[in-house]
């Protein structure tokens, strides 16, 4: 019997222009279940299915597996997580038309190399390999910035502190006119997008005798993932852009590199910038050495992290609802942490200054803490796969009143003698 607002299974496949053995398929699978079945086991579908379809099918479209995008659209049909899961969408579209549009370019210039009777253009071959050979780095940006975006978006909206993580760790660096500047794992640049006011007032013009040289600001961005890249280039020239003052003296530079291996000349920069990033070397002492050996004498490192009593009330919470979750696969303060990062970076550095930034978080909304919980590097998506709404009310119960989470995370400031 047809149900009024639902469509059956045949219906929906061909309304979608698939077919109904990849609706069943997709079923089976556990990434698109009808909103009603019968006792008969008959099976409907609503408008709100085509949703979660058009995801399923642009992610498949983009090289994701089954099991990544059962992970990645958990709670979609609820529109704060929709709404977020598009606007990324969007953006790898956008690098993938990108991507294809070099790839195009690189095959017609070797076309043409041929059609001259210049033979083959080995250096565009290489290219057009490079970069249809990107589908992995691309989907690896897709989960990274969902993540830093959900991390980001939590800190930004219930932090005590209200001068804000990012520029707190600006005012560290001490930058100033006409320094060389590294940043290592940059992400999606917000460090500099947050900052970008003060960044150009730092940088900007001022009268100049005749012929004498100005000092320009230059600040190189590296991670190594070049979705991130992208991502911040993207992010900081949107930044720059809307600075009403664009006469400053400030170049950034973006490239794809790991702080093992920065692939900088010696003593090639006044400050490197390690913001939340050492605790991921596989060989934190290598990175360090290398540091050092980028930074001019007298040069400073600015890097951060945390303790373990970080963030410590949210997996609390999780335990709460289901023992076996656990938010971090590895605990990175062992690592690289406020405890011990002191003697670590004194292997490597004379001078060492640790400070703390002063902070809380005060939540009062589930969302942001449900995306937070979701993007964490842990075992909790296998246990919330199928229960996002029960986990969201349970969170929202937990929220009666601001529920208060500890931050304990700072920066050392190392100078190179």
């Amino acid at each position: 019997m047809h149900k009024d607002g639902y469509y059956s299974s045949g219906e929906f496949a061909k309304k979608a222009n698939v077919s109904v053995r990849t609706i069943r398929y997709y079923d089976q699978q556990n990434i698109l279940k009808p909103s009603l079945l019968t006792e008969d086991g008959v099976r409907f579908y609503t408008d709100s299915d085509f949703t979660r379809l058009q995801q399923i099918l642009l992610l498949k479209y983009l090289g994701f597996s089954l099991d990544e995008i059962r992970n990645m659209t958990i709670g979609d049909s609820d529109y704060h997580v929709l709404k977020n899961s598009l606007e990324l969408q969007k953006r790898m579209i956008q690098d993938k038309i990108a991507q294809m549009q070099l790839v195009c370019k690189a095959i017609e210039e070797t076309e043409e190399s041929i059609k001259e009777g210049n033979g083959i253009d080995w250096s565009n071959m290489l290219e057009i390999i490079h970069l249809t050979n990107m589908e992995d780095s691309m989907r690896s940006q897709y989960l990274n910035a969902g993540n830093i975006s959900a991390r980001i978006n939590l800190h930004n909206k219930f932090s005590v502190n209200k001068q804000g993580w990012f520029a707190w760790v600006y005012d560290q660096c001490d930058i100033q006119k006409g320094m060389k500047v590294l940043e290592v794992g940059c992400g999606d640049g917000t460090l500099w997008v947050d900052n970008i006011g003060k960044l150009a007032m730092t940088g900007r013009r001022d009268t100049y005798l005749a012929g004498k040289r100005r000092k320009i600001t230059t600040i190189e961005l590296t991670d190594i993932s070049e979705g991130m890249i992208s991502d911040a280039r993207r992010n900081v020239k949107t930044a720059t852009d809307s600075w009403k003052d664009r006469d400053i003296d400030v170049v950034f530079k973006f490239r794809e590199a790991s702080c093992e291996k920065t692939g900088a000349k010696d003593e090639a920069y006044d400050l490197v910038i390690a913001d939340h990033v050492l605790f991921y070397c596989e060989d934190v002492h290598k990175a360090l050495a290398e540091i050092n050996r980028v930074l001019k004498p007298g040069g400073m490192l600015v890097c951060s992290t945390y303790g373990s009593r970080h963030m410590q009330e949210i997996g609390r919470l999780v335990e709460g609802y289901d023992k076996r979750i656990a938010l971090e696969a590895d605990k990175l303060f062992e690592i690289f942490g406020l405890d011990n990062g002191e003697q670590i970076l004194k292997t490597h550095f004379k001078e060492v200054d640790k400070r703390t930034y002063d902070d809380a978080l005060l939540v009062d909304e589930a969302e942001p803490l449900v995306d937070y919980i979701l993007s964490c590097h842990g075992n909790q998506k296998e246990y919330l796969v199928d229960k996002y709404a029960d986990f969201k009310k349970y969170v929202e119960k937990k929220l009666n009143k601001p529920f208060r989470i500890t931050k304990e995370a700072g920066v050392f400031v190392c100078r190179k003698i």
